[in-house]
């Protein structure tokens, strides 16, 4: 029945595993901006390497992360992480408009964020393809799939 008190339009229904993924992913994205923005302060060597330890290994699976793409001036991973900051920030706003605020248009900012995720997604993938595998062809189809495309969906 239209307009009851008992029923949740569509469009302001919460969805728990979308408010989950948002409030899981948001610290660890932030985390990986911050590493990709602080170099080479985050980097072996570096006064903040403690904080960011695990992208010495990551560097190595990854070649955008690495040392030697940042020594030879690449941007592309300082680049994607402003865009991470971006999504981040239509993630958490989709979190307070949902649950603290009540804003209506909430749903569109995560649907926003969501659409940037997929957006960066397909960046990262057509990158590699274009490039034949340049950054990440050199794994093993396990650490493939373990450490580049498990963390980046």
């Amino acid at each position: 029945m239209a307009g009851s008190p008992t029923t949740i339009p569509a469009l302001t229904r919460k969805h728990a595993w979308i408010s989950a993924w948002f409030l899981l992913t948001a610290p660890l994205m932030i985390w990986d901006a911050g590493y990709c923005l602080m170099r080479p302060r985050s980097m072996n060597g570096g006064d903040l390497y403690w904080f960011w330890k695990p992208y010495e290994l990551y560097g190595m699976v990854d070649y955008v992360y690495g040392v030697k793409a940042y020594e030879d001036g690449e941007g592309f991973a300082s680049a994607a992480a402003i865009l991470n900051l971006l999504e981040t920030f239509a993630n958490i706003g989709y979190l307070v408009g949902t649950h603290l605020l009540r804003f209506d248009a909430a749903p569109l900012v995560g649907y926003t964020g969501a659409t940037a995720t997929l957006a960066k997604t397909i960046l990262y993938s057509s990158q590699e393809y274009f490039c034949n595998g340049c950054a990440v062809g050199h794994n093993t189809p396990f650490n493939l799939f373990a450490f580049w495309i498990f963390p980046n969906v």
